[in-house]
């Protein structure tokens, strides 16, 4: 018989030699579950292959199957008709296209769409915050900044200061499951409020420690309080340099008695608007991510204690915050958004 001649016949292929094995074992009366097993393969082949034969017989399994050939190009018309619908228009009542959209909207696949996307690097369901700041001493106060973090004085320390205010200490209202093997770790997405603190902190530029206070508000009071933490943390002997942030309590009248009481406190503002200058915000950023998120806290006193538990850890092995940018480097790419921005509108 043919069929077992190009089973055992050592010219034959391989792919041809099993088609002919499946269907001598279809032909002795075994299941396709069985041949599937015994051959290490998947029932679905054993189906086709059982089918092609039927129908064509020995020649059905000699070859493969006619398969299409690559798909016809779509022309550079239609290319650039989906590039400046992906620009200019939008769909009705939405914001932004999707790729289902614009395919139906343009009698392409969907495929075909996130392909030219990709291509021209156009991602419709993307959006970028921004801001820029109007402050009218922008220029003078990010110099006078940027400068601190580049060249420090002599005999000085420069601290990034901020607060973190209203931290919650956030309840579960049921127990999640542990992370394991084949599936992330689970928390309720509603929780219980008990509470919540403000955490005081100053960055230092020198070694990357942070000097961090939980205070129940944050007031002109609070903010006082954090500074003779600061003032008791610090060697006596050098300057302090703080670069702070524009909220009313930093400029408080009971703040300034404070600081003419104690000279060695150097007050540096940030422009309005560009919080992104002040180093501490990304170590907030740190501790809210690795410590707070995600944490389950049954109290507030709880949520303190994890805080301090952060800053143990942080100033145990602490990493330095490095500042690379310069002045007149910052000033040019916020003349060119500007430009930018005025070209659209």
């Amino acid at each position: 018989m043919r069929l077992e001649h190009l089973e055992s016949s050592g010219t034959t292929p391989q792919k041809i030699a099993l088609r002919a094995r499946i269907v001598l074992r279809a032909t002795d009366g075994q299941a396709n579950l069985a041949i599937a097993r015994e051959l290490g393969i998947s029932r679905p082949t054993v189906l086709l292959w059982r089918g092609r034969f039927a129908a064509e017989g020995v020649l059905g399994i000699m070859r493969d199957a006619p398969r299409p050939g690559r798909q016809k190009a779509l022309s550079p018309e239609k290319v650039q008709a989906v590039i400046e619908a992906t620009l200019h228009t939008r769909p009705p009542g939405q914001t932004h296209w999707s790729t289902r959209e614009m395919a139906r909207a343009q009698g392409l696949s969907r495929m075909a769409v996130q392909r030219i996307w990709k291509q021209h690097h156009l991602q419709p369901h993307r959006v970028e915050t921004f801001k820029l700041s109007r402050d009218k001493h922008f220029v003078e106060k990010l110099r006078d900044v940027v400068g601190l973090y580049l060249n420090p004085p002599d005999k000085a320390l420069v601290l990034s200061v901020d607060e973190k205010s209203q931290i919650q200490a956030l309840d579960r209202t049921q127990p999640g499951l542990p992370l394991k093997k084949g599936r992330c770790g689970t928390m309720t997405h509603d929780y219980k409020r008990h509470g919540t603190t403000s955490l005081f902190a100053a960055l230092n530029m020198l070694d990357g420690k942070v000097i961090g206070q939980c205070l129940p508000r944050h007031r002109s009071k609070e903010f006082i309080q954090f500074l003779n933490t600061i003032d008791h943390n610090t060697p006596p002997e050098l300057d302090l340099h703080l670069i702070v942030d524009n909220y009313s309590t930093h400029k408080s009248p009971p703040v300034k008695r404070w600081l003419q009481r104690h000279p060695r406190f150097h007050l540096h503002f940030i422009p309005t608007s560009s919080s992104w200058l002040n180093m501490i915000e990304r170590w907030f950023r740190e501790i809210t991510d690795k410590a707070i998120r995600r944490g389950v806290f049954k109290s507030v006193e709880t949520l303190i204690v994890t805080i301090h538990q952060y800053l143990d850890a942080h100033n145990a092995d602490p990493k330095i915050f490095t500042w690379t940018k310069d002045a007149d480097t910052i000033l040019a790419k916020v003349a060119k958004c500007k430009e930018a921005l005025g070209t659209v509108h």
